[in-house]
């Protein structure tokens, strides 16, 4: 089998390519940000892919338009006040190679200075800009704490700079940024497409990286990360954009719309209705713009690809506008199988590509480093959701060198790439089966962010999230449909086809909901959707608010609450009863993750499978005809997998259909393709395994597979 992989070349590996690709079968050859495409490798009969960057990699033009280059909103250190007077130094603390100043603009228009021990904006006549220190000097009320808001130019392209400290570059020219969406850039930019198509006829895919807006990359004095956001907004901004969000709102903008007090708009905040507005209103320009490239590409004969990374701010996948762009594909970084969906479940566009971890960069590929071993751990995690939703590509980028020169590697990924081609030939372009309800995702961001919520960075670890990530990852790879709601469609009623609602997150988080547990029409409608046989699952702090004696608005429904040290004067009589459905398969202690403190179960109906001393871990609750299950954590792991899925089967009253499809250790899963007939039974360990295969109640196969064995049998139902 051959095809459907992407290798990454570059100038000095022209022969070892070669053999890559006739050893691997690979159909794509692609170019990446420090490599160049080999003009040898240009006649080859595979398709060529080129990085394609539309906002840098000219700094003639940036230099020559110092007025046009990217912006981004910064938020100065808090300083305290001890007199009627107080000097911030704007810069403070960030990387002067990075960013620098906007003194073109008007600073009274376009900065906010915020007295943060009150929250008022300090009036404009009450602050100075000193433009020869950097420093702005304002009118201050003593032990008041004070901030500047400001707008800085993107000096460096922050993609550019981190791949520069990661790859150690020392003799490459820092990259300049510049504005797509200003007029006369713009227009810079369409007709140098134009004669980039006309000056690399071979070239088969132009990557877009992305279009025009960098997430939020800001980098400190140290050329250490500062600000990290993955979903931020902070550095599509400019006066010229900002004028035209004023005349599509309606009202003025606000640079705390986009500092938001210092957090940047962490996607964990509950979003502001200016800060959607400022979303859509950029989402519908950026989306306009972007479908103007892609039709200079199609023009050429050219097929126009979008990396999901980078300048991606603009183009969410899942937003209103993302179709009408026009794309041919989509690729982006798998590190999980939550962000293989992430890329998987994108519709329309022709197909999706993924790019598999380890990339090959020197940060991976170094003494101490086992890209081996990531690329195995990886690939197990993403293969369970390529089961449930298979991307049409996979590929690497990096240099390729080191892949080749590290003993063992290209083996490994021989075996990825057989596994998944395996996957495509045994499922024939059918769906896998899943169950016949489905599962919902509740959270602020709803359908706009599928497969996002609980991260900072996708596959990045973060100790505070990762209990709660866990409950994605569990999903990526299981046989339910999963859609991703707001609070805003549950008020306008739950469809029938959802069987569970699960809801995860911190308390006054926008992943927990925060003030939306106190919406009447909200909890009413979800404690009716239990009460008639749906079901409900909490991870963490579900709908955490303190109000009216509680603090889970539905501790009714879930039949726990978390003591908040306001009711230490009334007892709790919590006693262990581990006899449950959901445990029948589980040995050895459950892993919750960093876990909820101080949760005890309360009502008539409830049942705590797992405690911590005197308090909570897992509590079922009869409610009505319905059912919900708490977790105080639920990492990712094959027995948390299993857990899970047992309790989805559980709340949705359905557990018999649990076992239409089944296997018994804990270890494996299995995927029904039913219209190939085909099923795959895959072993997420590294050791071996037995397991029985069970359809309809029935054991038809007992199998012995190796460590992380996937085995293809035939569907005798």
């Amino acid at each position: 089998m051959t095809g459907r992989l992407t290798l990454p070349t570059d100038a000095d590996v022209i022969d070892e390519t070669l053999r890559l690709k006739n050893l691997l079968g690979a159909d794509a050859l692609r170019d990446c940000d420090g490599t160049e495409m080999p003009e040898e490798l240009l006649s080859e009969p595979v398709k060529k892919y080129a990085t394609y960057y539309t906002t840098r990699k000219d700094n003639e033009w940036a230099s020559a338009n110092p007025e046009e280059i990217q912006q981004e909103y910064l938020i100065s250190n808090r300083v305290t006040a001890r007199g009627e007077t107080l000097r911030i130094r704007l810069m403070e603390g960030f990387h002067t190679e990075q960013l620098k100043v906007n003194t073109l603009d008007d600073p009274k228009r376009w900065w906010e200075v915020i007295d943060r021990t009150t929250g008022e904006i300090v009036p404009t006549d009450k602050w100075e800009f000193d433009e020869a220190t950097g420093e702005v000097e304002i009118q201050t009320k003593a032990y008041h704490e004070y901030t500047v808001s400001f707008l800085a130019f993107l000096i460096w392209d922050p993609v550019h700079m981190y791949n520069f400290i990661t790859n150690d570059w020392q003799d490459t020219p820092h990259q300049l940024t510049y504005d797509v969406r200003q007029p006369k850039t713009q227009k810079y930019v369409k007709e140098k497409l134009k004669r980039w198509c006309e000056e690399n006829p071979n070239i088969d895919v132009v990557r877009f990286t992305t279009f025009f807006h960098q997430f939020t990359l800001t980098f400190d004095d140290q050329k250490r990360e500062k600000y990290v956001e993955w979903f931020g907004y902070s550095a599509s901004v400019s006066p010229y954009i900002l004028e035209k969000f004023e005349k599509w709102a309606g009202y003025k903008f606000r640079p705390e719309f986009i500092v938001d007090q210092g957090y940047h708009n962490s996607m964990f905040r509950v979003p502001s209705k200016e800060f959607r507005d400022f979303i859509e209103f950029q989402q519908i320009e950026v989306c306009a713009l972007a479908k103007e490239l892609v039709d200079i590409v199609h023009s050429y004969g050219k097929e126009a690809m979008m990396f999901l990374g980078d300048h991606w701010i603009g183009t969410e996948p899942y937003g209103k506008y993302f179709a009408g762009i026009g794309l041919d594909a989509v690729v982006g970084s798998v590190g999980s199988g939550v962000t293989l969906r992430m890329i998987s479940d994108i519709k329309g566009v022709d197909y999706t590509e993924g790019r598999l971890l380890p990339y090959f960069f020197p940060d991976v590929f170094c003494e101490g480093g086992d890209p081996i071993g990531e690329a195995r751990d990886n690939w197990r995690k993403a293969r369970r959701a390529l089961l449930r939703s298979p991307l049409d590509r996979i590929g690497y980028g990096g240099y390729l060198k080191l892949a080749s020169n590290w003993p063992g590697f290209i083996d490994e990924i021989q075996k990825v790439v057989t596994e998944f081609r395996q996957i495509h030939e045994n499922m024939q372009g059918t769906p896998s089966y899943v169950a016949p309800f489905k599962v919902a995702i509740l959270n602020c961001w709803g359908g706009l962010r599928k497969w996002m919520s609980n991260q900072v960075h996708h596959a990045i670890w973060h100790r505070e999230t990762y209990s709660a990530e866990g409950v994605l990852e569990c999903l990526s790879g299981m046989p339910f449909e999963v859609e991703f709601i707001s609070f805003a469609d549950v008020k306008k009623g739950i469809p029938e086809d959802i069987g569970v609602i699960i809801n995860v997150g911190d308390a006054y988080t926008a992943f927990s909901g925060a003030e939306n547990w106190i919406d009447e029409e909200v909890v009413t409608n979800i404690r009716r959707f239990v009460d008639e046989g749906g079901g409900f699952i909490g991870v963490g702090e579900p709908t955490a608010y303190q109000h009216q004696g509680r603090f889970f608005q539905l501790s009714d429904v879930l039949g726990v609450d978390r003591e908040m040290c306001f009711s230490l004067n009334t007892d709790k009589y919590n006693e262990l009863d581990a006899n449950h459905f959901i445990l029948e398969d589980i040995e050895g202690k459950i892993d919750f993750g960093e876990g909820t403190s101080r949760v005890y179960a309360q009502g008539k109906n409830y049942q705590i499978l797992a405690m911590d001393g005197e308090y909570s871990q897992m509590v079922v609750n009869e409610y009505g005809k319905g059912h919900s299950v708490y977790f105080a954590g639920l990492p990712y792991s094959p027995q948390n997998c299993r857990i899970l899925l047992r309790a989805i089967y559980y709340a949705a009253g359905m557990e018999k259909e649990m076992k239409h499809y089944y296997v018994t250790n804990v270890d494996t899963e299995v995927t029904v393709f039913p219209k190939s007939k085909k099923i795959a039974v895959i072993n997420n360990s590294s050791e071996a395994r037995h397991t029985d295969v069970y359809i309809n109640g029935n054991c038809v196969y007992e199998l012995d597979l190796e460590p992380g064995e996937m085995r293809w049998v035939d569907d005798v139902e």
